[in-house]
């Protein structure tokens, strides 16, 4: 029986079905470049060349916008840590590209401070793993990141092969909060942001590692055991600027820095400091300030800092004065104390909170997770939140006027692209927002590029995506048919795409064909073309249909050519159903059968592993687990908030590139743990929840959540002090989750007076910024939004 390339068939196919309207009146999406592996980040040339950042390590290069079969520029794989939310997460063009040809990568680097890569993974491999111990969410793999320049060749196509490192620091413990964003001021510099590192699982102050704090925060240094108040590890990382008596980092900072040398330029604010990194940053306090952008012809910066379980951010910081702005996280987020942070009592947000909310710059846009943007929008809410794209339109963009000088801003997660119009004073209004691209798919990058258009970067489609306007001109509709679609070689084919229609009224469209399956549409320009095929296989071809404005649309035909059955993956292990605690091995195992029914060798077969966070639709952390070339193995349950679960692919490949994937998913078993406190009502945290005691909440069995109660809370207007908890912990003390449910119970006794304060190791307390006008939603104190 002839089997069908339906899977295959249903990814190329939809390249060319016309999608309903996601876009405002006069505005068009085009793909310009698709078939990646997941691409980061788009920039531009002003030769008209085009690169692409891929997550796995690689710049791509294309000679311009028609340009179908890109080149690999750099392979910096070896060098890459692609895991969960790490990897090559930005490229640029230097701003004198045409005197002085180079691009600048910013990339996690696979090793900890003073190690070589590869640490975790393998050299020259797509995808990186962690393994356990000790567990990408236990003690963590740690490594770092880099900022480098990769001068090009004469020809300014070609990379020398030689990686100028400008700065190599930003210590990452946990997989998430990475590197991610540069942008070039008008002045040429260069400005650059990171993560804090820490966790997103538990309340990260450095209480992990073996060693124990391994990024060697302070006291105590690596090997130390860090507990509250003087602790400063972990998401405290973000406020290092404000601790005295040790080296300053770049976590949870933006800096702006000489794109020769990565050193401080001389008119930062803080350009007499002692320290080399307290010299170069600008902006601190941030979580994981993943995109941000710079006003057009301004060093004004924008930034999205992705939230953890209730807000994401959008941050303004001005580029001409003295002021280095704090963002206040861990302490605080949005515009209000973080409750798990503040219960734990930590010396430096204590000092932070005692200057009140105007010690910290607050944000002049933040929105809730699970809470719509715009009424009635199709974005997937329900899947958790993490702003993942900004940037500005300039007054020269070929949109219409009324949007000058708005930001755009995206979120990966719920799948939306919005648009802030800005207002009278010219800046970005957070009371005029709109709905822009509804939905998009996955963007993590939002770029203007060179012909005045939003492109966006989607990082799951693979796809590098533009979106145009005109008020008159509409792309046309590509329609193309294949005769006959099936026949064993040698096999001769008619393709006819004269069915291909444009909207406008006379206007006239072209064609290009690609027949021969090598990216390049240089096999035609009549409405039909004629291919023959002579061997097996399932034949795609594309036609790229034209109008006289230069819009374009894409239409695909696929053609079965004998007999081109695919291989089949089979799973044996685990079992459908199965159910796993934290911690826990599980064992798989599979095989590949070729199109004849033989089973394929062992090093034909692939595992992959992600982990889904599903608070009510589940959303990806892609690459959690690899491993090629064996039919068998164990994985970790890797630690993680809960409800989650964990899904397995296995792919088989013949040796002639043909493919089959089959997926199964390990679902965490869980314990409901309730909350409880005497007497009732008190606020208490456990994991990433916050609430009035008692509360009930499922947690992944065998994980660890940090458990947190206030040292004093007035109840009936009589104040109470903390007396113990339950299981004997201290007020802030971490738990790993038991299997039989239970119930954890805070005591407080009244007190006749206020309880005395908590003994402290503060570092001095930073003058605080001047904050902006905020605009929020209201608090809650109720999280169950995956964290970014």
């Amino acid at each position: 029986m002839r089997r069908t390339w339906g899977v295959v068939a249903l990814v190329v196919a939809t390249l060319a079905v016309a999608c309903e309207p996601a876009v405002p009146e006069g505005f068009h999406e085009y793909v310009v470049f698709d078939r990646l592996r997941q691409p980061t980040a788009v920039a531009f040339a002003p030769d008209g060349q085009v690169f692409v950042a891929e997550k796995r390590g690689v710049v791509l290069r294309y000679d311009g916008v028609g340009d179908d079969a890109p080149t690999v520029l750099a392979d910096l794989r070896t060098n890459t840590h692609n895991f969960w939310d790490r990897g090559l997460l930005d490229v640029q063009v230097a701003p004198d590209f045409l005197d002085d040809p180079a691009v600048y990568v910013l990339y996690t680097y696979d090793a900890p401070p003073g190690g070589t890569a590869p640490r975790w993974g393998s050299p020259g491999v797509d995808d990186d793993g962690c393994p356990t111990p000790p567990g990408p969410n236990d003690d963590g793999c740690v490594v770092t990141a880099r900022l480098s320049r990769l001068p090009l060749a004469d020809d300014h196509r070609t990379w020398t092969g030689e990686e100028q490192v400008l700065l190599h620091d930003w210590c990452q413990q946990y997989p998430s909060h990475s590197i991610g964003t540069m942008a070039f001021a008008p002045d040429g510099a260069l400005y650059v942001g990171g993560g804090d590192g820490a966790s997103f699982t538990f309340d990260d102050y450095g209480q992990r590692g073996t060693p124990r704090n391994p990024c060697g925060d302070p006291p105590g240094g690596v090997g130390a055991v860090l507990q509250p108040p003087s602790a400063q590890g972990g998401s405290l990382r973000s406020q290092d600027l404000r601790t005295g008596g040790d080296p300053v980092t770049l976590d949870g900072t933006i800096v702006r820095v000489d794109p020769d040398t990565g050193a401080a330029l001389p008119d930062n604010p803080l350009a007499s400091h002692p320290d080399p990194n307290a010299r170069r940053i600008v902006a601190y306090g941030l979580r994981n300030p993943f995109r941000f952008a710079l006003v057009p012809g301004t060093d004004d910066l924008w930034i999205g800092d992705v939230g953890s379980g209730i807000w994401e951010e959008i941050n303004f910081s001005r580029g001409d004065d003295p002021v280095v702005d704090n963002f206040g996280w861990p302490c605080y987020e949005g515009n209000i104390r973080r409750p798990s942070y503040d219960q734990i009592d930590l010396a430096v947000c204590e000092t932070l909170y005692t200057f009140g909310p105007l010690a910290v710059r607050a944000p002049v846009y933040s929105y809730r997770h699970r809470v719509e943007v715009t009424p009635d929008e199709p974005c997937t809410e329900q899947n958790g939140s993490s702003i993942s794209g900004i940037a500005i339109a300039p007054d020269d963009s070929s949109y219409p006027d009324g949007y000058d000088g708005a930001l755009f801003f995206a979120d990966a997660t719920r799948g939306c692209i919005w648009v802030m119009r800005a207002g009278d004073d010219g800046l970005p209004d957070p009371g005029r927002i709109e709905r822009f691209v509804t939905p998009a798919s996955a963007p993590v990058d939002l770029a203007f590029g060179p012909d005045g258009a939003l492109w966006y970067v989607d990082l799951q489609g693979g796809r590098i995506v533009r979106v145009g306007y005109s008020s008159t001109n509409h792309p046309p509709v590509a329609r193309v048919t294949a005769t006959p679609t099936r026949g064993d070689p040698p096999l001769t084919v008619t393709f006819d795409a004269s069915g291909s229609t444009d909207p406008d009224p006379g206007d006239v469209v072209s064609y290009a064909w690609e027949l021969d399956d090598d990216g390049e549409f240089d096999d035609g320009t009549d409405p039909t073309a004629t291919a023959t095929f002579t061997t097996d296989r399932l034949a795609v071809v594309r036609v790229r249909v034209t109008d006289l404005a230069g819009s374009q649309s894409l239409g695909v035909a696929l053609v079965e050519v004998g007999d081109p059955s695919n291989p089949v993956a089979v799973v044996s292990r685990p079992e459908p159903g199965r159910v796993a605690e934290v911690g826990e091995q599980v064992a798989f195992e599979g095989t590949g059968l070729g199109p004849d029914g033989r089973e394929l060798p062992a090093s034909a077969l692939s595992w992959t592993a992600d982990l889904l966070h599903c608070p009510d639709r589940c959303h990806h952390h892609p690459g959690v687990f690899s491993l090629v070339g064996a039919r068998s193995g164990t994985l970790t349950m890797p630690d993680h908030e809960f409800p989650a679960a964990l899904e397995l692919t296995l792919t088989v490949r013949t040796p002639d590139g043909r493919t089959a994937s089959t997926t199964t998913r390990v679902e965490y078993r869980s314990t409901r743990l309730t909350l409880a406190s005497s007497p009732a009502g008190v606020p208490l945290t456990g994991g990433g929840t916050t609430k009035p005691a008692p509360f009930e909440q499922l947690y992944a069995t065998n994980g660890r959540i940090t458990l947190s109660a206030p040292a004093t809370v007035t109840i009936g207007g009589v104040p109470h002090a903390f007396v113990g908890w339950s299981d004997g912990g201290a007020r802030s003390h971490e738990i790993t989750v038991p299997t039989p449910p239970t119930t954890l119970t805070a005591t407080y006794a009244p007190v006749t007076a206020p309880a005395p304060a908590a003994s402290s190791t503060a570092p001095a307390p930073a003058a605080p910024s001047t904050a902006p006008t905020t605009t929020t939603t209201p608090a809650t104190t109720t999280s169950t939004a995956a964290p970014g």
